[in-house]
């Protein structure tokens, strides 16, 4: 594809976007967020960036773009990486960790502390704190919960903690009693997590390719799942490696269902199907990308 090539489907697009465009789009993305976007991703990233066009004014990429490198540390880089995280998530999401991850709290020394790193809208940390209610039988468990993401508009909804009632239909209809609060008059249809739940967990903006890290464990749990598939191995490698040390020597990894961190860091060993624990034969540092 030539660099000046307009990357156009049937009809014609509002703004011009070129292969350099997209180019350009993907060599920040990865440089600010770690996230490797594929070739196929172009239709993807002009309709998300389209909205960002119209919100500023400008009428062109390039400007756009020229604009965002200008101004390195402006409002608008935040929402470029906004619209460009992608955040599918759902209550128990791969449901067979939980149990897992109630097993682990039950036997393990109180007061627990527990690190997720991808929250998105907040579906998974309030199922890790469901999770951690149940184990305990308890409204208020020794369990701390942080709860992270890249994204400032879908921690925004994890704090609010409110959602479509549809978003439950999967859920047993004593749960949903237990740990929701139905809405009433102009709120029919929505719920709202317990207080209690939300008392909980803490949410902070994180950027996993950050120097520094607003956490700082030891941790007794790390969720990271469904993240990683958007970085390269050796994007991974490194943020696994600093996982590392903030996990207490009997600590869970949770990853997601298509990734595999073997093939990434060697500081940890397969305890389940995606759940990772430290190898204590781990050597310093660690980090390699090691081939099928």
């Amino acid at each position: 594809m030539k660099a000046n090539a307009q990357i156009r489907p049937e009809g014609t697009k509002e703004f011009e976007f070129t292969a350099r465009d997209f180019e350009r789009v993907r060599g920040l993305i990865y440089k600010r967020a770690g996230i490797a976007l594929a070739e196929s991703k172009q239709e993807m990233v002009y309709s998300r960036l389209a909205r960002r066009l119209r919100a500023t004014g400008i009428n062109s990429f390039e400007t756009y773009l020229d604009s965002l490198e200008r101004h390195s540390d402006g409002a608008e880089w935040e929402a470029f990486t906004n619209a460009l995280t992608t955040n599918l998530t759902s209550f128990f999401r791969e449901a067979h960790h939980f149990p897992l991850l109630a097993e682990h709290l039950k036997k393990t020394k109180a007061p627990l502390e527990i690190w997720c790193s991808a929250a998105s809208t907040g579906e998974e940390p309030y199922s890790i704190a469901i999770t951690a209610c149940e184990a305990f039988n308890s409204l208020t468990p020794p369990v701390r919960i942080i709860a992270t993401d890249i994204d400032t508009n879908v921690l925004q909804t994890a704090e609010n903690g409110i959602y479509t009632i549809d978003r439950l239909e999967k859920m047993a209809p004593e749960r949903m009693r237990r740990f929701f609060l139905k809405g009433k008059g102009a709120q029919e249809g929505m719920v709202r997590v317990r207080p209690e739940l939300r008392q909980m967990i803490t949410f902070r903006q994180l950027n996993l390719l950050s120097d520094h890290w607003p956490v700082s464990g030891p941790f007794d749990v790390i969720f990271c799942r469904n993240v990683m598939i958007y970085f390269d191995k050796p994007t991974q490698g490194k943020i696994l490696d600093r996982f590392a040390p903030m996990m207490k020597e009997d600590a869970l990894l949770f990853a997601g269902h298509s990734e595999n961190f073997l093939y990434a860091s060697n500081a940890y060993k397969l305890r389940g199907k995606t759940v990772y624990e430290l190898d204590p034969n781990r050597n310093a540092g660690g980090s390699r990308v090691r081939r099928a």
